[in-house]
């Protein structure tokens, strides 16, 4: 068997869907405990706009780009489409987890609920991952490298509630009722 190092990069993509359906999970596990029931999760198919999930509480809705990195890893930056920067409450979630996938901590990159991710037009250019025929690799003009500075660490997933949804998601709306209910 290869050491977890190699089985990390040899198989990111894997480990990418593993992280984002045990975050989307725990997300929805925490709100349950919280007595919030009125969660969307929508999934991108692709992300031409930037963003992975759509996550809507209660009409407040987070465009959430995901990247995942070991905690051992080497992993300075990551490449964040100018979309996002165009969606309402665009974010950056950056899961890093120690080599068993347990989680070590989140980096968090975004605005407040209903604020804009920020301006990242000036950020350094991203580059293609495979070089040309004469060996360059061009630059990707519709990303950007977000260094891990510019990232705010949190702790759990209700440090990230708060970041996506503020603490209001510890607030149990009222119920809805219908006519004849």
């Amino acid at each position: 068997m290869r050491d977890l190092a190699e089985q990390h990069a040899h198989h990111s993509i894997l480990r990418e869907r593993i992280l984002e359906h045990w975050l989307v999970g725990e997300i929805m596990r925490r709100l349950w405990m919280a007595g919030r029931t009125d969660i969307e999760v929508l999934r991108s198919e692709f992300d031409r706009g930037g963003y992975d999930l759509l996550l809507d509480l209660g009409g407040a809705v987070r465009h959430v780009q995901l990247k995942a990195s070991r905690k051992a890893g080497t992993t300075a930056e990551v490449t964040v489409s100018l979309e996002l920067a165009r969606r309402p409450s665009g974010c950056v979630i950056w899961v890093v987890v120690a080599d068993d996938l347990r989680l070590d901590h989140f980096r968090w990159f975004g605005g407040a609920p209903g604020e804009p991710l920020g301006d990242i037009a000036e950020l350094k250019f991203a580059k293609q991952t495979r070089a040309n025929v004469l060996g360059v690799k061009a630059e990707k003009p519709n990303f950007r490298r977000l260094p891990a500075s510019l990232f705010a660490r949190l702790d759990d997933v209700d440090d990230l509630l708060d970041r996506l949804f503020s603490t209001a998601w510890r607030d149990r709306p009222e119920p809805k009722t219908v006519a004849g209910d």
